[in-house]
Order: structure tokens, then C-alpha cells, then sequence
């Protein structure tokens, strides 16, 4: 078994691509649309579905926010370094709401970013991807 991918719900499909394409360095996999039930979906991720998970943006037509209510926490990403990451969000226009340091109680460093939708992804450094936050 495996995680094949994590769907969120957006209020602007196009403007949500280009941030996980454009900001993020994703790719833009594949598109569908649904005009019986009037919906539409994007799969973005940094590998082919077959390799690695994905996200599945999903627009449902004249929706334009949602509510996230408080049990989802954020999507968690790996990158090589931090700050320099942060830096590159800032300069195509990202939201950057924790800059980065070592996670409290610990020595790991993350930083959060925030995508057009109020999602929360947190950015951890590769070389520690795999320990517990707390270490």
C-alpha cells in the first residue's frame, strides 16, 4: 500500500496551479472536469503518481472559500535548505508565515509557507526530514 494523494479544496483552480507550479516548483500532471457534477481537478506534484504522491486540487464550480475548520494541519514538504526555499517563495510572490529556525523544543529547522487558500505547508529540511520534530 501506499499514499497515492492528499485532495484539498480551492476557490480558484488556475490561481492554486500556478502557485503549486509556479511558487512551489511542482508539475501539473493531469486535469479533469466534471460538468455533470460541475467540478474540475488538477493533480500537481514533484514526480509521476506512479512514483511518488500527489495533491489533487479540487474546484467546485461558484465555490469560492471554505471553511478549514481545526483538525487539518498542514502539508508537509522536504527541501535541501530552508531559508534559501523561503526566499525563493517570497520572490515569485509566496507567503511565507513562519521564517525559518529549528521547530520549538527541538533542532530541526522548518519554516510555513501559505498557499492562495490559507493551507498551511510546512518546509523541512531534507537532512532532517527523518527525525522526529522534537530532536
Amino acid at each position: 500500500m501506499r499514499i497515492l494523494h492528499t485532495m484539498i479544496r480551492v476557490g480558484n483552480l488556475q490561481q492554486s496551479i500556478d502557485f503549486y507550479t509556479k511558487t512551489m516548483g511542482m508539475k501539473l500532471l493531469r486535469t479533469s472536469e466534471n460538468t455533470e457534477y460541475k467540478y474540475s481537478l488538477a493533480f500537481v506534484g514533484y514526480d509521476d503518481e506512479s512514483k511518488a504522491s500527489v495533491i489533487e486540487l479540487t474546484y467546485n464550480w461558484g465555490t469560492d472559500s471554505y471553511d478549514h475548520g481545526n483538525a487539518f494541519g498542514h502539508i508537509a514538504i522536504g527541501v535541501d535548505d530552508v531559508a534559501n526555499t523561503c526566499q525563493i517563495i517570497k520572490q515569485a510572490g509566496g507567503k511565507v508565515t513562519r521564517e525559518a529556525g529549528p521547530v520549538k523544543g527541538g533542532s530541526t529547522i522548518i519554516a510555513f509557507v501559505e498557499d492562495p487558500d490559507g493551507y498551511k505547508i510546512e518546509l523541512i529540511e531534507n537532512s532532517q526530514a527523518d527525525k522526529a520534530l522534537g530532536n
